[in-house]
């Protein structure tokens, strides 16, 4: 896996599966300032070595170029918002999940950046051996998708990761609540290794929807 930072996030990249693993940024309130800025095209990241997955190998596939940093929430600058329609940002996408689950959890994070200030967001697909492929670069097709998202509250963090499959679903959002471990176990990455150990043995058991809002 190769660490790709970009000005407004960062990610890190499987040139096995021609996809970003994860892609993590901030979002704040103040992030909400939307700007009318035309849609480009999708385009090769220059700072993968190995050029990232060609957008043509969606074409056709019945998939969405499924982006991981939502380009709704860089609206804030065109700089940021053009960053986010670099091919190594999307992942295959069933497009009903695209524009109905996956769309309804990126307004909720949305909403909770501008109820608690600011977050921290993790989105990644699930990637592993044996997944079907499109293009002719095969790229993989995940069959789910998560989200971590972190706030700070009481000098100490709260979380909540979701784990979604690449499907329509008409569910509730909580019901896709998970914890970090879960995630851990399924992706193999440490995404806590940096916390304490008090701090991560706490987060990593609780799922903790209770303290988020899904009103």
């Amino acid at each position: 896996m190769t660490i790709i930072r970009h000005k407004h996030f960062f990610l890190s990249y499987s040139e096995k599966h021609e996809q970003a693993e994860w892609a993590a940024y901030y979002l704040t309130a103040n992030s909400k300032s939307q700007h009318h800025l035309e849609r480009p095209y999708f385009k090769q990241d220059p700072l993968v070595d190995t050029d990232s997955a060609h957008w043509k190998n969606y074409k056709d596939t019945g998939f969405d170029k499924g982006h991981l940093v939502p380009a709704a929430d860089m609206k804030f600058s065109e700089e940021a918002y053009q960053e986010t329609f670099l091919t190594s940002n999307v992942a295959p996408q069933n497009r009903a999940f695209n524009a109905g689950v996956w769309n309804r959890l990126e307004q909720k994070i949305r909403y909770w950046a501008d109820k608690y200030s600011a977050l921290f967001i993790v989105t990644g697909s699930i990637l592993h051996d044996n997944l079907i492929t499109i293009g002719e670069e095969e790229v993989s097709v995940p069959d789910y998708f998560f989200k971590i998202v972190v706030r700070v509250q009481n000098e100490g963090l709260v979380m909540i990761p979701f784990l979604v499959p690449n499907k329509k679903s008409d569910a509730p959002l909580y019901t896709f609540a998970t914890t970090i471990d879960a995630i851990e176990q399924i992706t193999g990455i440490d995404f806590n290794h940096k916390l304490s150990e008090k701090i991560e043995e706490k987060i990593q058991k609780e799922m903790s929807y209770k303290d988020w809002s899904f009103s």
